[in-house]
């Protein structure tokens, strides 16, 4: 098995759960036990500083807790983007590229200089060894390679069409998909 670890799922039409219509998530972890992963376009409108203080500081706008996935949402992953040439930082676990996880015990302030900003999560989307696989190939998930910015978009709501029209082709068309294609 091949890790898709920092790759992007995108819900297909097709896929009819509520916690996931028509939405965009980072895979920050994929191995034979399983995968895990964060829901990149679901803003809520609760400020990172209100919840976990200096932190807010750090989070790109919106600056606001995201709901991550419908598993723990009383946990928090906060994802991170390090500054050009960054190869290390303390308490950042890279996911892929300049992209990681930053364990939020770490004083935030000692972090400031290594990144370029923070996205926080509460909960997260999580599937067992295989469960992944058979969605993906029953058609619940196109798989594709995540940019550095998508995980920081300022208009997080776009993000789903915006990621389907960069592939161009037939993918680009799905972006245009109704939501309820009886009422098309």
């Amino acid at each position: 098995m091949e890790s898709m670890t920092g790759q992007l799922l995108v819900a297909t039409p097709a896929l009819k759960d509520p916690n996931f219509d028509r939405t965009v998530v980072l895979l920050v972890a994929h191995e034979p036990g399983g995968a895990l992963g964060v829901v990149l376009n679901r803003a809520t409108e609760v400020p990172v500083a209100e919840v976990l203080g200096n932190w807010g500081a750090m989070a790109r706008d919106p600056a606001v807790l995201f709901e991550g996935g419908p598993v723990q949402p009383e946990s928090a992953i906060c994802l991170a983007r390090t500054h050009p040439g960054v190869r290390r930082a303390r308490g950042f676990h890279r996911v892929s590229g300049s992209i990681g996880t930053v364990d939020l015990s770490v004083d935030p302030e000692s972090l400031q200089s290594s990144l370029a900003g923070i996205r926080v999560f509460a909960g997260y989307s999580g599937w067992s060894a295989g469960q992944l696989e058979e969605e993906i190939t029953s058609g619940s998930w196109f798989v594709f390679d995540a940019l550095p910015g998508d995980a920081f978009v300022e208009r997080p709501d776009d993000l789903w069409p915006m990621v389907l029209r960069r592939q161009g082709g037939i993918m680009a068309a799905v972006a245009h998909f109704p939501p309820d294609v009886a009422l098309n």
